[in-house]
């Protein structure tokens, strides 16, 4: 396929949706990006970011549901092997932990006195508190394209799972990136309503939202949506 002479390929990214029922309302973790940012500087978004080519790579614990496995597998360029589609989830954990200092995992199952080993790339603090990676909690929510003209463009996966899900969280209440400021938990409702959301990230919420209502645990397997946004904001 010929490409149009300016045209930017989006590069593969992942998102991670925490979301909080224990207030009795769903809350989901998200944080302001920093304005030195040159992509959505000053927004507050969920944690994520670009897959990196060694996500493939990192060894886990347990995989994706066979629901979730397929519906990866399905919509337009999917992935065809199923260490690309691993990699989704693998980078959502790294960049949440990255830009967040949260710990999505599990304790290693471990024989006694047995050495902990990093899984991968970007994940020795995961050893160090004895966790590994388990993706069979992770849901896939939406997928959405950064429109052509924008400097930086994403073809990005939203993936979410429940706080439940966290193992541990840096004392500093961010992480050692330093991408994401004024981290908070945020109710979908007033997120959507917010000015310092931007445009597409209040669509999947709108998204995630349904979803809640209709599947509170989210196991069905549906259609998920690709959104191919006309807008940065």
């Amino acid at each position: 396929m010929t490409e149009k002479p300016g045209y930017i390929r989006p590069k593969d990214a992942a998102t991670l949706i925490i979301i909080d029922h224990h207030q009795g309302i769903p809350h989901v973790l998200m944080g302001r990006r920093h304005h030195r940012h040159a992509f959505m500087p000053g927004q507050y978004v969920f944690p994520g970011g670009r897959v990196d080519p060694t996500d493939s790579r990192v060894k886990i614990g347990r995989g994706y549901t066979p629901a979730v496995e397929a519906q990866l597998s399905r919509g337009p360029l999917a992935p065809a092997s199923a260490a690309r589609r691993r990699a989704f989830a693998i980078a959502a954990i790294r960049e949440t932990y990255e830009e967040a200092g949260v710990f999505v995992a599990r304790k290693a199952l471990l024989e006694p006195d047995a050495p902990a080993q990093s899984p991968g790339r970007g994940f020795e603090a995961f050893a160090q508190k004895g966790l590994e990676l388990d993706l069979e909690p992770f849901r896939f929510i939406a997928r959405a394209t950064t429109p052509p003209g924008n400097v930086r463009r994403f073809d990005t996966r939203f993936l979410a799972t429940f706080a439940d899900e966290i193992a541990a969280t840096l004392p500093e209440g961010t992480g050692p990136s330093g991408e994401l400021e004024d981290l908070k938990w945020l109710k979908i409702t007033a997120a959507m309503e917010s000015d310092d959301v931007p445009n597409i990230t209040r669509h999947i919420l709108r998204i995630l939202q349904d979803r809640l209502l209709q599947d509170p645990n989210l196991n069905a397997d549906v259609e998920v949506p690709f959104c191919a946004s006309r807008s940065s904001r």
